[in-house]
């Protein structure tokens, strides 16, 4: 059973989804385990593994068991969320359970896709995760992939459950984050790359973060000079990253993000279908911005 004590994590910082790299249909581990020792120095929180921008939808349970296995060796210091998803409860709960056994930092659950809860039922599916779970939880606010949105109200009545200590903010109301962040009981991280300066401006806790696969140093420079109240000197930094994030969401996340890794000789630039590979075109529009951003 888990713990009935109240745990207080920090969840503060910039987070990396890490893609999860292929080798023909095998998970390319050597070159996840590459991958996870090169961006652990720089700064970061953690990593979330086998989230949305992992492919996790594609790979199957003993896949991510492995994948999760592979990440924790190759960067044991750092801290690591897991992401899960599903419709069923009961195999849900059961996953948790499982994952109660893997020493991680948390857990980020979405909303359950395709049902489209009431606000109701989006609260007991939640509290009976936390109830199943031995760490502390993110709710994943993401309703154009789960088709279901979060009402402020509904998240606010979670922030009293005491495994429940952040969110993931993809929902795309500002009002609602604010508030969130005003309330001060959950851990807003942006989850959107777009909205990380103005998410961490208005009192944010950081960022889980595709982008900052690539440019890591600065995006956890931004962080930290948001956070010091230094904000001519973040937005100076903050600003040029923009046309990259724009463009490693011009097609579907992380196919771009593949790309540009597979160019700089880190992996294969392979996805599971139904996922495809960036267009050329796009290609050499993200070879221009990292070379520009790689000027003194």
């Amino acid at each position: 059973m888990p713990s009935t004590s109240s745990p207080t994590p920090d969840f503060s910082g910039l987070w990396i989804p890490l893609v999860t790299p292929f080798r023909g249909d095998a998970v390319d581990h050597a070159a996840l385990t590459a991958l996870a020792e090169g961006l652990a120095p720089l700064g970061i929180a953690g990593f979330v593994v086998c989230g949305s921008t992992g492919e996790a939808a594609a790979l199957d349970a003993d896949e991510q068991l492995a994948v999760l296995a592979t990440v924790a060796q190759a960067a044991p210091a750092l801290p690591r969320i897991m992401g899960l998803s599903g419709y069923h409860l009961g195999k849900t709960v059961a996953w948790v359970r499982r994952m109660n056994e893997q020493g991680l930092a948390g857990l980020l659950v979405p909303a359950p896709s395709y049902i489209r809860p009431s606000q109701a039922g989006l609260r007991a599916w939640f509290e009976a995760i936390a109830e199943a779970s031995a760490v502390p939880m993110l709710v994943y606010d993401i309703p154009y992939r789960t088709g279901a949105t979060i009402a402020r109200e509904t998240l606010l009545a979670l922030a009293a459950e005491p495994r429940i200590r952040g969110v993931k903010d993809c929902g795309g109301d500002m009002a609602k984050t604010r508030a969130l962040i005003a309330d001060g009981r959950l851990q807003v991280l942006a989850g959107e790359d777009a909205q990380i300066f103005s998410t961490v401006a208005e009192g944010g806790a950081g960022a889980i973060a595709a982008s900052a696969h690539l440019q890591t140093a600065r995006f956890v420079q931004v962080i930290r000079l948001l956070r010091d109240g230094r904000l001519a000197e973040a937005r100076a930094r903050w600003q040029p990253l923009l046309p990259l994030i724009e463009a490693l969401f011009a097609e579907p996340n992380p196919g771009p993000l593949k790309a540009v890794l597979a160019q700089q000789g880190l992996m294969q630039d392979a996805l599971r279908a139904p996922m495809t590979r960036a267009g050329d075109a796009l290609r050499e529009r993200l070879s221009q911005l990292l070379a520009a951003l790689s000027r003194p």
